[in-house]
Parts: C-alpha cells; structure tokens; sequence
C-alpha cells in the first residue's frame, strides 16, 4: 500500500483461622491499603520514584521490563507489589489503564518455579479475548524465562485436545489463563490436577462474581483447590458485597484501593491533552477523515455507540485505503481475537470499536482516542480515554460533541474530574506541547 495515502508514524503457608462454610476461605479482616474512606487525596503532582529493580525481581523478569519499556511502577502497582510477590492475598481495586494486569503477571512470574507436566498459577478471566490478552502480557514479561509455558483454556478447544495438552509434560503450561466453566470441568475430570495449584488469579474479578453462571464455577473451582495457595484478584470497581464475597475466598487479604476520582484525575491531567470538537452528526465523517489524514499517530482508537455503525464506519475507511479494522459484540469470538491481534501486531493502525474496547485492553502503541460518539457517562468516557496515554505516555483525546446530551456529559467530566477540555485548536499533534 502507498504510505502516502495514510498518516506516517510519529516516533504462605495456611493457618487454620476462620472459614466460611461454603468455600472453606478465610473470612477474618484485612489489612487497607489506600481505603476510600481512609485515604487522603494525593496531590496531582505527585508521582512515585521507586523503580522496578527496588522489588528485588529476578533479573530476566527486570531485563524484559526494561525492554518493555517500564522503570517506574503505576500506583497500583507500587501498592500491589510489595505483598503480592511475597505470596500475600492482594484484593485490588483500580481503574483502567492502570498496570493491574502487568502487577498479577510480575507477581506470579516472580514467584513460579517451574515443573513439568504441573500447573501451578491459574488466571481465571471472563472472556476468551482477554485471556488472549493476559497470555500475551506473560509471554512479553516472561521472555527471558524460556522454561515457562503458558496456556490458554478458554473453550474454544475440545476436552479432549486440552487434555492432551495437559497430560504431555513437554506441552503442559506452568500458567493456565481461560474462563472459570472450563478449569472447572478440567479439574472435576482430573485433567488438571488441583493440588498442584499455588496462585489463582481472578482478573475483572466484578465481571466474574457478578455473574451468576461463573460465580458458582468460581466456588467450585476454590473447593478443589488447595487451603494454602495465593489469590489475587483484580477489578475496576468493587462494591461492598463483591468485596464481602471476594474475601470469603482470601485469607488475610491485603486491601489496595486506588481511588477511581484519584486516579482518574491523575491521568487525565498528567497523561494526554483532551479536547472536543462542535459539530453537527452529519459533520462528523468529513472531520474524521481530516483528523486521520492531518494527524500523525502511531495508532487510533475511534469509539461508536453501536456495532453497526462500527462495521459501517470501518467500511467507509477502507474504502479511503485507510489501514482500518472494527470490533464490537456481534462478531463471532475468533473473528475478534484475530483483528485484535492484527492490531496489536501493527498490521492495522486504526480501529473502530463499540465500547467492548474500552476496558482490559492494552495497546501500548494507541496514542490517539476519538470519541466519534460522545460517551453516556464520565465513566465510560475515563476508560475509553484510557486507551491513549497509558503509563505515562503522551497522546490525545478528541470528541465530537454534536448534541445537548453530549455537551451535558461532557460537563459532568469536567466537574467530575476537575478538567477543562477546550474546544480543539487547529494544528494539534499528539506530540506537541
């Protein structure tokens, strides 16, 4: 394809305690780290100054993090990390975009030695696109540490195929990422064997206890599993009787509770600059089409309010020679995993997507968002946001706001988050200051 076309890239042991009757888990108290109603408000120009090699890492794990690109941890991550590596149980609480998964990842990577033909970490997640997701984070983080294997169990594969997986000690993973209905039959049929089992992970652990299909298998998987083991779980938003039903399944959890206002407003006022744009629905493709052809940009994020016209704006920008692709809920789960991967791998640097690409997706060169479609709320336009901007890096907001509904959402994230977006000036470039 001629690049001209498109915009070129800018550069423990167990104590018996006390335990709940459905799960066996601890149920005593735990210690808070950063408790919403405890915590004071951080100052917005305060930023850690630990480094990763202060954790005392394993030097592969500290070398792939270098090449990742990481020195300094997030917030969560300097909260999370000095339990979790340890084998503490870490019930965390943190928006997205935050470095949530990376701290689960150096932390069961830090503490796994590996053997073959046994599984000792599961992750368990909600969909099979984020399994896909975590199984890549691992295999970034854990490069230098060529003995580990990673495996994906999402359904998507037969019983069968996956036992033979698991019962071949040249092939059976040391770290089991899927969904909780299929660890659950794997370990009822003695395909996975739960005794070896060290760490469980629960990410989007709402999503997960929230439902009431995988809640059960949750609790079904946490019988069979060893007492003495480490959880971990890990969500956006965690109210009183998800936090009550995670630590029937903890034992003596350690609490880390990044406040989402807190840390929202760090991010959006240290990460990327934001702006909006007036103009009326029948405006807003022209003005696309100039941003895509006027901005340099490594990769965007363009957010719709509806699956078809994801497909249908996807259609228009191919139709331009733009090197685009689409996401949303109606495609089938290996159509998704396969244009999510294109993306990832560079092979498409535009995506149009519903909000299903708004949280757990990580894409760390996305440093344009627009938002075609004014989000509904000040929460979904934080996680949409997120996508550009993550850890740090520079990049750039635009919403199009075309309608008094959107301008009142688009006050309420200001109030929200004590912002001023402007109105976009003309010449703006995610790099410029």
């Amino acid at each position: 394809m001629d690049t001209t076309i498109y915009p070129t890239i800018a550069r423990r042991p167990d104590d018996p305690g006390d335990r709940d009757e459905e799960t066996g888990a601890d149920t005593r108290a735990a210690s808070v780290i950063n408790k919403p109603q405890a915590k004071e408000k951080a100052s917005r120009d305060s930023f850690s100054t630990a480094t990763f090699r202060d954790f005392l890492l394993k030097p592969e794990l500290t070398r792939a993090l270098v090449d990742c690109g990481f020195e300094q941890p997030s917030e969560v991550q300097q909260n999370c990390l000095p339990y979790s590596i340890y084998g503490t149980d870490t019930l965390c609480q943190a928006n997205s975009g935050t470095g949530k998964t990376t701290a689960f990842v150096i932390s069961t990577l830090q503490q796994l030695h590996p053997t073959d033909g046994e599984v000792s970490t599961i992750v368990l997640c909600d969909t099979s696109t984020l399994a896909d997701q975590i199984k890549g984070e691992y295999t970034r983080l854990g490069k230098y540490l060529p003995k580990i294997r990673i495996g994906v169990f999402d359904g998507k594969t037969s019983l069968a195929a996956d036992e033979k997986v698991l019962k071949d000690k040249a092939l059976c993973p040391h770290i089991a990422v899927g969904v909780p209905a299929r660890f659950k039959n794997l370990i009822a049929l003695g395909q996975l064997i739960a005794e070896n089992i060290k760490h469980i992970v629960l990410d989007e652990c709402d999503k997960i206890m929230d439902d009431d299909g995988m809640r059960l298998n949750v609790y079904d998987i946490f019988k069979k599993i060893p007492q003495a083991k480490q959880v971990l779980m890990f969500a956006a938003a965690i109210d009183v009787q998800l936090r009550n039903r995670c630590k029937k399944l903890m034992h003596h959890p350690q609490e880390v509770f990044v406040d989402d206002d807190d840390a929202a407003d760090r991010t959006l006022h240290h990460s990327f600059r934001q702006y909006y744009v007036n103009l009326t629905e029948q405006g807003k493709i022209q003005k696309l089409g100039n941003l895509l052809y006027e901005l340099e940009f490594n990769q965007v994020c363009i957010f719709v309010k509806s699956s078809d016209r994801a497909e249908r704006l996807d259609k228009i920008l191919q139709e331009d020679c733009l090197p685009s692709t689409s996401d949303h809920s109606q495609l089938t789960q290996g159509t998704r995993i396969s244009r999510f991967k294109d993306f990832k791998e560079f092979k498409k640097r535009i995506v149009v997507s519903t909000d299903t690409l708004s949280r757990c997706v990580d894409v760390s060169r996305v440093n344009v968002v627009i938002n075609y479609d004014f989000p509904q709320n000040a929460d979904t336009y934080f996680n949409r946001v997120g996508r550009a901007g993550r850890f740090g890096t520079k990049g750039i907001a635009i919403s199009f706001v075309s309608s008094d509904d959107n301008r009142a959402v688009l006050q309420n994230v200001q109030d929200r988050f004590s912002i001023t977006i402007p109105e976009m000036p003309a010449n703006v470039q995610p790099y410029s200051q």
